[in-house]
């Protein structure tokens, strides 16, 4: 596979289930590694870092939505979203305070200490995209964000990434659904 993605770009990877798109979405997010050739993000050449540079890399500079949110139950929202900052030094002050401005741009501010089995599948995914926006998320890859969810919420997610991309991050998105695309 060769692949460009340019700084800025909303990117969606089409394919059937099977086809390889989570196992390339891994790949750009660091957590797998290609079998053969380069694979260079920012300035890094990702496949000649080790471990803990490649998970510095996520932490300072790639969010992930996942479709099934894999939000931790027993968190409320606001904590399963300041969790990336825990990992990243932040303070306890600076995460909570970023966790709610996030939340409430998302428009859960209401919902800051409800557990995810109180939430909708619509608001769980917000708050994974709060959670992928935590320290930055100067890229955010999604795995079918919309996959789980009817068609009000996934339209609702939808815009969210397209207001993200146009802030300046950079979206790469995987589905198997054309219309998404």
């Amino acid at each position: 596979v060769s692949l460009s993605i340019e700084k800025g770009e909303f990117v969606a990877i089409i394919g059937q289930s099977g086809s390889g798109k989570t196992s390339l979405l891994n790949i750009i997010g660091t957590l797998d590694t290609p079998s053969s050739g380069t694979y260079v993000f920012d300035e890094y050449e990702v496949t000649k870092l080790n471990n803990d540079e490649k998970a510095r890399l996520r932490r300072e500079k790639i969010g992930f939505i996942f479709q099934r949110y894999n939000l931790l139950s027993l968190l409320s929202a606001k904590e399963n979203v300041s969790l990336p900052a825990v990992y990243a030094g932040k303070n306890l002050q600076e995460r909570s305070q970023n966790a709610k401005k996030l939340l409430n741009d998302l428009e859960l501010a209401h919902k800051l200490d409800s557990k995810p089995n109180e939430l909708s599948g619509g608001q769980q995914q917000r708050v994974s995209i709060a959670r992928a926006l935590i320290n930055g998320g100067e890229l955010i890859l999604a795995d079918e964000p919309t996959g789980a969810l009817d068609s009000k919420s996934g339209i609702m997610v939808l815009e969210i990434l397209q207001k993200l991309n146009a802030q300046g991050h950079t979206i790469v998105l995987v589905t198997h659904d054309p219309k998404i695309a």
